[in-house]
């Protein structure tokens, strides 16, 4: 991958106000792939009964990691936004344990990108969640591919 491109993706997932405020980190970013992780907060809790972090966290991680795969495509330039995300919710993330979004972008057209990723605590068995996605690939005006 193009460094200035990779850096201008860890650059962008750094900037944005909510994967700041979920403590979100970018892990490995490349050809198409992100892992992006996002530590265990209180502010994040759901269920004050149970610990467990609210769904919405890990939506919000997931989407990022799936911008952040379509971002690392070498068929991409930088900027992508999602069109559609859907996510199965498999099981509650263990209270206290970070929890991992790896995506891969496995197709891309002239304007949809194509994303799948899993969402781990830091028990790697079952996920806590899968999604599937489509994201914009922005071109630039009266430019070919």
């Amino acid at each position: 991958m193009d460094e200035s491109k990779l850096e201008f993706a860890r650059q962008f997932i750094e900037a944005v106000p909510h994967a700041h405020a979920l403590g979100m980190h970018l892990a490995a970013i490349g050809d198409g792939g992100a892992t992006i992780s996002m530590p265990y907060d209180l502010r994040l809790v759901g269920d004050p009964r149970t610990g467990v972090i609210h769904g919405g966290a890990v939506s919000a991680l997931l989407d990022t990691c799936c911008g952040a795969a379509v971002m690392s495509h070498p068929d991409a330039p930088a900027g992508t936004a999602t069109i559609d995300l859907r996510i199965e919710y498999m099981r509650a993330a263990r209270p206290g344990q970070s929890i991992t979004a790896r995506a891969e972008c496995h197709h891309i057209t002239r304007n949809v990108a194509f994303v799948r990723a899993t969402a781990h605590d830091e028990e790697e068995g079952l996920p806590v969640a899968v999604a599937v996605g489509t994201f914009t690939v922005e071109r630039p005006k009266g430019g070919a591919k």
